[in-house]
């Protein structure tokens, strides 16, 4: 696969370490050294980028408004965060703007371009499966428990008949994953395997950011079914709900 990379970072030193290690893959990268620059520069050409790594501390506009101003033109590029932080209130913010992975530094290149290579492979399954529905969208739904019922074509998600707005599409797709078998429980390493389509280059944090976000966003309309198994992982429940 033959990639066009933003790389969005004030750091020369690490975007050029970064754009090396991109060249020898095949990919082709381009190189914003500020806030205000990469959103011009992709907002001159959305459709030339399959990804963009973004790095949170920037000059003049930080990473949280470049992604928010991205996802307003874009809500499908794929983004991978990039950042010296490293608390969970500072991915979850990340992930909560629609970043879709989340990398602390400093970082190895390989794990990053293993990441990269994954996210892609995922996002070209699934665009694949979107072009092979011939018959128009089925307005059922594809899981049904006691109180949620979920569309994956139409990435809809509905808690007693109220929907569940704004999810991300990793949000969606660990609800998706998890209601698909109520009550087991999923380790943060399977989670992402299964939602990534990695095992060894994840960071278990990853996987709680986006947990802590979604459960938010269900909680909105009074779904409490995403259940923390202390030592082991989460599970989807939700026999215990009330109407």
């Amino acid at each position: 696969m033959k990639l066009k990379i933003l790389i969005v970072e004030d750091d020369n030193s690490v975007a050029e370490m970064m754009q090396m290690f991109f060249q020898k893959e095949g990919w082709v990268s381009e190189i914003a050294t500020d806030g205000i620059q990469a959103v011009d520069m992709f907002k001159a050409k959305p459709s030339a980028y399959d990804l963009i790594t973004l790095d949170l501390n920037l000059p003049k506009k930080d990473g949280i408004q470049v992604a928010k101003e991205i996802r307003k033109i874009s809500p499908a590029v794929p983004i991978i965060m990039l950042t010296a932080r490293d608390s969970e209130a500072d991915q979850v913010l990340g992930l909560g703007v629609g970043a879709d992975d989340y990398v602390s530094k400093p970082f190895s290149p390989l794990a990053l371009i293993a990441r990269i290579k994954a996210l892609h492979r995922r996002i070209m399954i699934e665009e694949g499966q979107h072009e092979t529905e011939d018959a128009p969208i089925n307005k059922d739904f594809d899981i049904k428990t006691a109180h949620l019922k979920i569309s994956k074509a139409r990435r809809e998600v509905l808690f007693d008949g109220k929907t569940v707005a704004d999810l991300t599409p990793k949000e969606f797709d660990l609800l998706f994953t998890m209601a698909q078998k109520p009550k087991q429980v999923f380790s943060r390493d399977k989670l992402l395997e299964l939602v990534w389509g990695y095992e060894f280059y994840g960071e278990e944090r990853t996987v709680d950011a986006h947990i802590k976000k979604l459960r938010q966003k269900l909680e909105r309309v009074g779904a409490n079914v995403i259940q923390t198994v202390w030592g082991v992982g989460y599970k989807f429940d939700d026999t215990q709900a009330e109407k």
